[in-house]
C-alpha cells in the first residue's frame, strides 16, 4: 500500500490500533469533570499533520453487546482553558461520529463485548477536536493543554457517559515522559526518551528533535503532538535505523532566547545550547546502546534554529543534521562558522512562502553559502506551499501555514533537492530518513 493512501486512512481514523491504555488524564491537564450518575468513557488522542485530534472515545458498557450504530450516539464537548478566554465556537460544539463498533477497552475490535468505541471526525479546521490550545497571552504561551469535557448520550438507551477514567495516545505512550535534567548552571529542562528494542544487542543510532517555539514548557508531551514530532518511534521509521533512539528535549521557554528572553535569530548567544548541549551528552552517556557516531539533530524553526547552532559549537560531534523552517538568520553567521561545518551532512526543508522564517533571509542563503564552502552532502528540499499530503482535505489545493515545512519532514516525504533531483545514496533515490540512516561521523 502507498504511503499517500496509508496516511489518508489514519487521517479518515478507520485504524483500530491504538497501543496501551494510560490510567487517566494526560500529565499537564487538570482533572476531568466528573459525573455520579454517568458513564465511563476513555478517549483516544492522535498526532495529525495540523497536530493533536480527539480522534475516537471508547465508552464502557457494563454488559456485553455484539453491535454498534454511529446513529445512536450524539457526542458534545466543553474545552476550557486559564490560558485565556475561548470564543465561543472554539469553547462548545458537537463532534461528528464517523464510525462505531464494539472494542476492548484499548479500542481493538471484537465481535462481542463490553465497550463500544465511536470514530470521531477530525480536521484541520475544526478547533473542538483539537485537546491543545495555542495562544499569546500574558498567562501563556505557545501550545497548552486545555480540560477537554465529552457528554456522550445514546437516545435510544437513555444512557451518558461523562466521565473520562483514561487516555491512550497511540506512539506518544512509547515514549518516557518522565526525563528530568538540571544543569549545573540551573536551567531545568524535561525531555521525552524513547530506546529501542535491540534483539542483536548492536548499537543504535540517536535523532534528537528541537521543537519550535510553541512547545515549550514542561510537559514533552506538547513537542511531540503539537506538531507530530512522535513519528519518529512509528514502526515505519523505526524500520528505516534498524532502530533508533528518540530524545526530544523541551526548553522551559524558547530555544532562541537570549538572557533579555527576546529571541535572537542567532544576533547574540542564546541562554539554552549549552544547557542542552549539556543535556545530550549526559543521555548519551547513560545509554551505553548508543551509536555515538550516529547521532542526528533536527528542529524546526526555534529548534531549527537550535539545530544549527549545535553543530557549529560542537561540529565534530553529530553526525548528520535534518532542519526545517531554519530560524539562524544567515546575517548572523560568520564564513568561517560556514566553513566549520560545511563537512557535515546536512539537509533543509522549507517553503517558499513561509512568513515567519523568510527562507531568502535564512535557508536559501545558508544553503547557498555551505555549498560555496565545499559542503558535498548538503542538500535543501524546498517547497512552493505546505499541502494536504494525505489527499483526504484537498491534496495540492489545500494549503497549510507556510511554516509548517515540517509536515514534510515527520512524514518522511522530502525526496527532491534544491535543484528539483532526487537526492540520492550510492546511486539509489532516498528519503531523508533513508538519508539520515546512512550518515555516519568521521572519526
Amino acid at each position: 500500500m502507498n504511503r499517500r493512501l496509508t496516511t489518508s486512512i489514519l487521517v479518515m481514523l478507520i485504524s483500530t490500533s491504538v497501543g496501551l491504555l494510560a490510567a487517566g488524564p494526560a500529565r499537564g491537564q487538570s482533572e476531568p469533570r466528573r459525573s455520579a450518575t454517568g458513564g465511563e468513557y476513555t478517549v483516544v488522542v492522535e498526532g495529525y499533520d495540523w497536530g493533536p485530534g480527539v480522534s475516537k472515545v471508547i465508552l464502557s458498557l457494563g454488559e456485553s453487546v455484539s453491535a454498534a450504530n454511529r446513529a445512536d450516539y450524539a457526542v458534545s464537548v466543553r474545552r476550557h482553558t486559564d490560558c485565556a478566554d475561548l470564543r465561543p465556537e472554539q469553547a462548545t460544539g458537537d463532534r461528528t461520529v464517523f464510525h462505531a463498533y464494539v472494542s476492548d477497552a484499548a479500542g481493538g475490535p471484537l465481535a462481542e463485548g463490553s465497550h463500544v468505541t465511536l470514530v470521531l471526525a477530525v480536521s484541520p479546521e475544526w478547533i473542538l477536536s483539537n485537546p491543545l490550545q495555542y495562544t499569546r497571552g500574558e498567562k501563556c504561551r505557545g501550545n497548552n493543554w486545555v480540560d477537554y469535557d465529552l457528554t456522550v448520550t445514546d437516545h435510544t438507551r437513555n444512557r451518558v457517559w461523562d466521565t473520562e477514567v483514561g487516555r491512550l495516545r497511540p506512539l506518544v505512550d512509547r515514549f518516557d515522559l518522565s526525563g528530568r535534567f538540571v544543569h549545573e548552571g540551573g536551567t531545568a529542562m524535561a525531555y521525552a526518551s524513547y530506546a529501542p528494542e535491540k534483539g542483536g544487542g548492536g548499537k543504535a543510532p540517536l535523532l534528537i528533535w528541537l521543537h519550535g517555539g510553541g512547545e515549550g514548557g514542561t510537559d514533552p508531551s506538547i513537542p511531540l503532538l503539537a506538531n507530530r514530532a512522535a513519528n519518529y518511534v512509528s514502526d515505519d521509521i523505526q524500520a528505516i535505523f534498524d532502530g533508533a533512539y528518540v530524545l526530544v528535549p523541551q526548553c522551559p521557554g524558547a530555544w532562541m532566547h537570549n538572557g533579555q528572553g527576546v529571541m535572537t535569530h542567532g544576533r547574540e548567544d542564546d541562554v539554552y545550547n549549552v544547557p542542552l548541549m549539556a543535556l545530550i551528552r549526559d543521555y548519551v552517556a547513560r545509554n551505553s546502546g548508543i551509536d555515538a557516531n550516529r547521532v542526528y539533530v533536527g528542529g524546526c524553526s526555534n529548534g531549527g534554529y537550535m539545530a544549527l547552532k549545535l553543530m557549529l559549537r560542537h561540529p565534530d560531534y553529530f553526525a548528520a543534521g535534518f532542519i526545517s523552517a531554519l530560524a539562524y538568520q544567515s546575517q548572523y553567521l560568520s564564513d568561517e562558522e560556514i566553513e566549520n561545518v560545511a563537512h557535515l551532512p546536512i539537509w533543509f526543508v522549507h517553503s517558499a512562502d513561509d512568513e515567519t522564517t523568510r527562507p531568502e533571509e535564512t535557508v536559501l542563503p545558508v544553503y547557498e553559502r555551505l555549498k560555496a564552502a565545499g559542503a558535498g552532502n548538503v542538500h535543501a528540499s524546498y517547497y512552493d506551499h505546505v499541502v494536504d499530503i494525505t489527499g483526504f482535505f484537498g491534496g495540492d489545493d489545500y494549503h497549510y501555514n507556510g511554516h509548517w515545512s515540517w509536515i514534510y519532514l515527520h512524514a518522511d516525504e522530502c525526496r527532491l533537492d534544491r535543484d528539483g533531483s532526487p537526492v540520492r545514496v550510492q546511486g539509489r533515490p532516498v528519503t531523508i530518513m533513508e538519508w539520515l540512516a546512512a550518515q555516519t561521523r568521521s572519526e
